[in-house]
Parts: C-alpha cells; structure tokens; sequence
C-alpha cells in the first residue's frame, strides 16, 4: 500500500445551526483510509456517518476541518480532478436516479460532463458497464421505475463507476433492499473492488454487512468517533468501550432482559 491514505481527515467538525438551535452532527473526527482498504463507518441512525461522507464530496458546507484525498487538501467547492477521483453511491437508488432518463443518459452524463469521448465511444462504455455490474444490453433504454430495487442500485453503482473512479462513498448501499438482494449486491461491490483496485468508505448501520465488507471501522454516537478497531476484533467480540459492546450485543437479535440493562451514552 501506499504510505500517503487515499482518504486522509482530521479534526472534522459539522455543525448545522446556530447558538441554542445548533446541532452538533459530527465533532473532532479523524481518521485514515489506505489505498484499497474498505472502511466502515457504524452507528445507530443520527449518529453523524452520512454527514462525514457528504462533508468529504463539499455538500456540507458548515464542515470544518482538514480532508485530503491522496494528499491533495480539499477546500471550497469540488473540482472536475476530484470527482475523477471520487464518487459516491446513495443509500436509495430510486430516489437518486433521475425517473424521467433512461438508464442510458443517466450513465452517459457523467461522460458528457467531463467531455470524454463521442457518441459512439460513451454507448460502448455504458454497455460495458452495465455488464460490470450484471445488467444486460436489454437494460439500456429502460426507465427507473421498469427496474427492480436492486437493479436500480446496481445501475447507480454502474454510474459512480464511469468516470473509473479511485474512490466509493458508499452510503447504506444496501438498506433499501431486501435481504437477499443485499448480498448479491455486496458480493458485486467486493468483486467490482477486487477487479478495479478500488478504495471504500461504507457507511452503515449494520455491523453484518460491515463485518462482511471491511478491515477496520469505526463505530460513532452523537456526533463523535467511539472507538476504532479492526473487523477480527468485531467478529471475536473484543470491543474496548462499553457503547461499542452494546452495539454488538444489540446486533445479535431482541432480548428483552439485556435491552432493560441498555444505558444512553452522551
């Protein structure tokens, strides 16, 4: 690997508000993320993982803080170079796909914006990526609502995947999903990972699909980075804190006596 992380943030704060109306999302977080390393971000739902991730692409523009990609500090607004480097996948594929564009222009418009190659050049792209991510050529001239959930996700996946990024922001890729059609689409983003060299940030509330998917995560509450610790540590159950051990123990099915013992952490 890489001695210089392809993501690299320090002491990010976001705060929304102001004076007895602020909110304070996320507070003093920093970590590192090599090149081809998958890294969770996992916590209950309000805890600050999406924000993080939405601080990193410039849609928040109350963070403050240091962020680097591959060394390279980002400031203000986001430039072309980065969005080269960067994309993200959203947590409900129906939501983030235009409905009224076919699958065709929704893939092609990032090929537009960034002028890369003519017409017939971006078809045979779109036609290749769509068979990267299991879709066939029948899928092309399709609308949103003709596709299944999990084959709106895979296109999404498809278009964060045009510009031949570095980096996935992957945003609860799964949770709008059945549970069956998770794992298919988990199984896909490992292969596309493995095939492409790629870098992840995964963000989700789910600590299965984050002990599936990553090496080393970081559990937050309120805002706040708990605890750091590697994937082995979460499936041998060793967590250090004690918000980290309820987390897991939550994770492991109702129980009503050790959800009476349960505490709230400030």
């Amino acid at each position: 690997m890489s001695e210089t992380p392809a993501v690299e943030v320090r002491d990010l704060s976001v705060t929304f508000g102001s004076g007895r109306e602020a909110v304070h999302a996320v507070r003093d977080v920093s970590f590192a993320v090599m090149s081809g390393e998958t890294y969770g971000l996992v916590g209950e739902s309000g805890s600050g993982k999406s924000t993080v991730l939405r601080a990193l692409t410039g849609l928040v523009p109350e963070a403050r803080g240091e962020m680097r990609i591959f060394g390279r500090e980002l400031t203000g607004a986001r430039d072309f170079a980065f969005y080269r480097d960067v994309q993200m996948v959203f947590q409900d594929p129906y939501a983030s796909l235009h409905p009224r564009r076919t699958i065709d222009s929704t893939l092609s418009e990032p090929l537009l914006i960034h002028r890369i190659g003519d017409r017939k050049e971006r078809g045979e792209r779109v036609l290749a990526m769509l068979a990267a991510v299991g879709l066939g050529p029948e899928f092309r001239f399709r609308y949103p609502h003709q596709l299944s959930g999990g084959q709106r996700q895979r296109v999404a996946i498809a278009r964060a995947l045009m510009l031949e990024p570095k980096i996935l922001l992957l945003d609860e890729p799964t949770s709008a999903l059945d549970v069956s059609i998770q794992a298919e689409v988990l199984n896909l983003l490992k292969r596309l990972k493995a095939e492409r060299g790629l870098t992840y940030i995964l963000v989700s509330h789910n600590l299965a699909v984050i002990a599936h998917m990553c090496e080393r995560l970081a559990v937050m509450n309120r805002g706040r980075f708990v605890e750091e610790m590697t994937v082995e540590g979460l499936r041998q159950g060793t967590p250090k804190e004690a918000y980290t051990r309820q987390l897991l123990d939550a994770s492991m099915g109702y129980d009503r006596e050790k959800i009476d013992r349960f505490v709230t952490f400030e």
